[in-house]
């Protein structure tokens, strides 16, 4: 199965004046995170791509738009299962008075019992997110083979919902997972198991990821590559 680069979006104008913009349109990068984005554009200027699909809200398609520069071949495709958490009747306020709110500890400490008010519950969240990303694979790998790279611009509840799943972990430990603006965070998925590859890199090389050429036979073939969900024992 391919290797989804998961990308936040660089800075928004809402991370530096303490507001959850959740779904608020018209959100877009501050002046640091088009640098962000043009940044993590030449990251992955290098890798083969076969998709960049991003969330429909601004400031992920800027970053994605700045990702896509680098190939051109690529058009950055919408997944509205990839948008911001629905933070509901929270969306828009102050995050200092969204702290004295009841529902705040809960979001920290018990997320999966979480529905915000006239908003979409935090399970929801996840699953819809893990669906896409699932949904993606299997037609990436149909399409451009089980070693696929693609990159998927979404948001940091939403990139660590999908780590958590990843991980085999419960939502109600995804609080402890950090994702920072314009980071990129790898997951490489197999028929039995995923691997979290990298996890908010904001600055290694990437040319790892490149996919490896298949061995040849004796007699000059390409063996088709198997893909093996086992984890290196005793480290590589």
């Amino acid at each position: 199965m391919p290797t989804v680069i998961l990308v936040r979006h660089g800075r928004s104008s809402a991370n530096t004046s303490g507001v959850l913009a959740g779904r608020t349109p018209g959100v877009k990068l501050d002046e640091a995170g088009l640098q962000q984005a043009a940044a993590v554009g030449e990251r992955l200027a290098g890798l083969p791509l076969a998709a960049i699909v991003t969330s429909p809200l601004d400031r992920c398609k800027q970053t994605a738009a700045a990702i896509a520069k680098h190939h051109q071949v690529l058009r950055p495709a919408t997944d509205r299962r990839l948008t911001e958490c629905g933070y509901g009747d929270w969306t828009g306020q102050q995050l200092s008075a969204l702290m004295k709110d009841p529902l705040w500890p809960v979001v920290q400490q018990h997320p999966s019992a979480v529905t915000f008010p006239n908003g979409e519950s935090m399970r929801g969240m996840q699953q819809r997110a893990v669906d896409a990303v699932r949904e993606h694979n299997t037609a990436l790998a149909a399409s451009h083979g089980p070693d696929a790279l693609w990159v998927a611009v979404s948001h940091g509840d939403v990139i660590k919902a999908i780590v958590a799943d990843a991980l085999g972990q419960h939502l109600d430990t995804f609080q402890r997972i950090v994702v920072d603006t314009a980071s990129t965070t790898i997951i490489s998925y197999t028929p039995t198991r995923p691997f979290l590859v990298r996890l908010n890199d904001t600055g290694s090389e990437l040319a790892s990821l490149m996919p490896k050429p298949p061995a040849k036979t004796k007699g000059g073939r390409r063996k088709p590559a198997v893909q093996s969900s086992d984890a290196v024992v005793g480290g590589r």
